[in-house]
């Protein structure tokens, strides 16, 4: 059980949270936020930490900070809080995660995530396997979203290479994102495009010329279809999209697309809407 979310320092670039769990254990936990230009950020969190100072922030700005507990394939939560950068006043607490330099790909110490790729596939579940070619990781994050467009994380032992991602549904193309975490840091990601129920994969090692013809299956209904996708309004900071559905109904949208940074963030939209801008 997830007690309650307090900030406990705060300068005008950083905000230090702190948290109770008064029964129980987590595997992990996930602080989600929106950055100064309303990009979605995620920043996990060991099972055994109760604090971490989230970095990176806009001066004088409020912030809403959500807390996830992580337990198997569930996620409690989320408790909330609302902050304000530069009104603490108080000094930086003395966490590791500040005292590290800025991170540089050529940092000899620092892990590497090398390949993604689906060893076994199914009508409901995906083995992944990756490769680590240099040094090690103290665990990893498998994120991706269900057949209903929800996110889902799915936490790894620093020492597996491997994990099977079960619950999915027949015939229905997955992304999965791998992340490693060293410390406070998240590395990754490394991705991987990938099917249910025949045995493909982008990445798969297997040739597709040797899988076996799929047994035939019955017409399904006619699923709701999706038609043109384009720009109607563009600035130097965002886009307006807008999309036509010229048959049946959805329950929600999903834009995904890659920030300057190379993160894949993902933007929900409602089910009536057939627009939202990108910012």
């Amino acid at each position: 059980v997830l007690g309650e979310l307090t900030a406990t320092a705060v300068s005008p670039d950083s905000v230090q949270l702190e948290w109770s769990v008064p029964e129980g254990t987590f595997d992990s936990f996930t602080v989600q936020y929106r950055d100064g230009q309303g990009q979605p950020q995620v920043l996990p969190v060991a099972s055994d930490s109760r604090s971490v100072t989230v970095t990176g922030l806009s001066p004088s700005r409020r912030y809403k900070f959500n807390l996830y507990g992580l337990w198997g394939r569930k996620r409690l939560g989320p408790i909330s809080m609302d902050a304000v950068t530069g009104e603490g006043g108080s000094a930086p607490p003395p966490c590791p995660f500040l005292a590290l330099a800025p991170e540089e790909e050529s940092s000899p110490s620092q892990p590497r995530l090398g390949n993604l790729k689906a060893s076994r596939v199914n009508s409901d579940a995906i083995q992944l396997e990756w490769s680590v070619p240099k040094g090690t990781f103290d665990s990893f994050m498998v994120q991706y979203r269900d057949a209903q467009g929800q996110p889902e994380s799915l936490l790894v032992d620093g020492g597996s290479h491997t994990v099977t991602v079960p619950g999915l549904s027949p015939s229905h193309r997955y992304n999965f994102y791998l992340y490693g975490l060293s410390g406070q840091k998240r590395l990754g990601p490394i991705s991987l495009d990938t099917m249910t129920g025949e045995g493909w994969s982008r990445t798969h090692p297997c040739p597709l010329g040797a899988l076996a013809p799929a047994p035939p299956k019955e017409e399904p209904p006619s699923p709701p279809h999706l038609g043109e996708l384009m720009a109607s309004q563009v600035t130097p900071d965002s886009v307006q999209l807008e999309w036509s559905v010229p048959e049946g109904t959805f329950d929600s949208f999903t834009v995904q697309y890659r920030d300057g940074q190379g993160q894949p963030p993902a933007l929900p939209v409602a089910g009536d809407s057939r627009s939202v801008t990108v910012s």
